[in-house]
């Protein structure tokens, strides 16, 4: 793009991780492309830009330095999608590993009261939070060998990356406040339905007794899954009894209750596997609400992404045609979000809209469409499997050594 901008042109940056880019295709179906196609079938007279910023494997505190820099070339609008790379990457929390295990839970409970913490900014510092340690290029842990077995069950760590979480939606915020920018951010969608856990561990203090127990409920379940579902779902319940942190057995339990039509205690189910998922590769209720609480306290927008394939899959349970894998949508499902950004853009009269545009953006896309070879698509079904193996944890990379550089800063929080 054009560092400076034409005078009568309206130029939208979008940031965020591979699904803003469109993974597992690439920036040609992805939602900012869509976006800007209608935005030229609603409005033709105006010269519309939307330039897309993902990252493959961005978590948000990496969207802050490039938000620093697009800030520079005349936005109209900030576009962010991001919450499901939080945990990809080793990060060190010195502060919050400080505090034992019996102080986190209630510390994240207290941080939800505005009381605790207009009482936490009073006493802090006024310097700014303590560096976690990150690299500056991106080591997911899942991008090398034996990366699936460094997740483990850690409520100390996964608070204090619902912590950073925060900051950095807050920073965002504040930085485009500063520049006198507008913000959008978006409520970001998971699959539930169609993407078993990454990862399941069981309680660390079972005793052999309780894992024989737990073991034969769920092999009497699976053996009754078909001819008696209702006994199934009974087994399942007993042995969550046992261990109610098994992401496997809810799973198991969210399948079960689809069997026998229940698919409001279903989807309760799929929601419990995701968040007691070891290898959280999706964006958890705690961070959900944590994107949520920020928006309120902050009067920022949250495109409701997640409710429109709510609404759009089956039975009410993200997955199916929308959603190729754990978080990233089809090219219709790219669509769909385009289409909700865009009725937010009118909503707010960025866009006043020629009669019958509709049409008008229909036949551009088909022309888009028709643009895109059949080797496009054959490159976004390979990226697609290596997706796959990727968050199966089956990568071959022998992982970096590494060695310390006096030269080198951590990353900022």
């Amino acid at each position: 793009f054009a560092a400076s901008k034409a005078n009568d042109e309206f130029r939208i940056f979008c940031l965020g991780g591979s699904t803003v880019q469109g993974r597992p295709y690439a920036i040609e179906t992805s939602f900012t492309t869509w976006l800007e196609l209608s935005l030229k079938a609603a409005h033709p007279d105006r010269q519309w830009q939307v330039i897309n910023c993902g990252g493959i494997s961005y978590a948000s505190y990496r969207l802050v330095p490039i938000l620093e820099e697009v800030l520079q070339y005349e936005p109209d609008l900030i576009l962010v999608y991001t919450g499901h790379n939080e945990f990809l990457e080793d990060r060190s929390y010195d502060s919050v590993k400080r505090r034992s295990a019996y102080l986190a839970p209630l510390f994240r409970i207290a941080s939800h009261s505005r009381c605790f913490n207009v009482l936490r900014e009073s006493v802090r510092p006024p310097s700014p939070p303590p560096p976690n340690l990150l690299a500056k290029e991106v080591e997911a842990r899942l991008d090398y060998r034996g990366g699936l077995e460094q997740y483990e069950r850690d409520p100390v760590w996964s608070a204090g990356v619902a912590e950073h979480f925060g900051i950095n939606l807050q920073r965002i915020i504040a930085k485009c406040r500063a520049a006198g920018v507008p913000l959008i951010m978006c409520d970001p969608v998971r699959n539930l339905r169609d993407c078993p856990p990454f990862k399941s561990l069981h309680r660390t203090d079972m005793t052999p007794e309780e894992l024989m127990k737990l073991t034969d409920l769920r092999g009497a379940a699976s053996a009754h899954y078909r001819d008696n579902p209702p006994r199934a779902i009974e087994d399942l319940r007993a042995a969550l009894r046992i261990d109610d942190q098994h992401a496997g057995l809810w799973y198991d339990l969210a399948k079960a209750y689809e069997l026998v039509g229940d698919y409001e205690q279903a989807r309760t189910a799929y929601e419990r596997s995701a968040d007691t998922d070891i290898c959280p590769l999706r964006l958890t209720t705690p961070l959900r609400d944590v994107l949520h609480q920020v928006a309120e306290e902050t009067g920022i927008t949250l495109v409701p992404v997640k409710n429109l394939f709510d609404e759009k899959c089956r039975y009410g349970i993200p997955g199916g045609y929308l959603l190729v894998d754990h978080v990233h949508p089809s090219i219709s499902g790219h669509q769909m979000i385009a289409e909700l950004i865009m009725d937010e853009l009118q909503t707010r009269g960025v866009v006043e809209s020629q009669p019958n545009w509709r049409e008008a953006r229909d036949r551009i896309y088909a022309d888009h469409t028709d643009s895109l070879d059949d080797t496009y698509y054959m490159k976004g079904q390979r990226r697609l499997e290596g997706l796959r193996r990727w968050a199966q944890g089956r990568s071959d990379i022998e992982p970096p050594k590494k060695s310390p550089d006096p030269a080198a800063e951590p990353a900022e929080s």
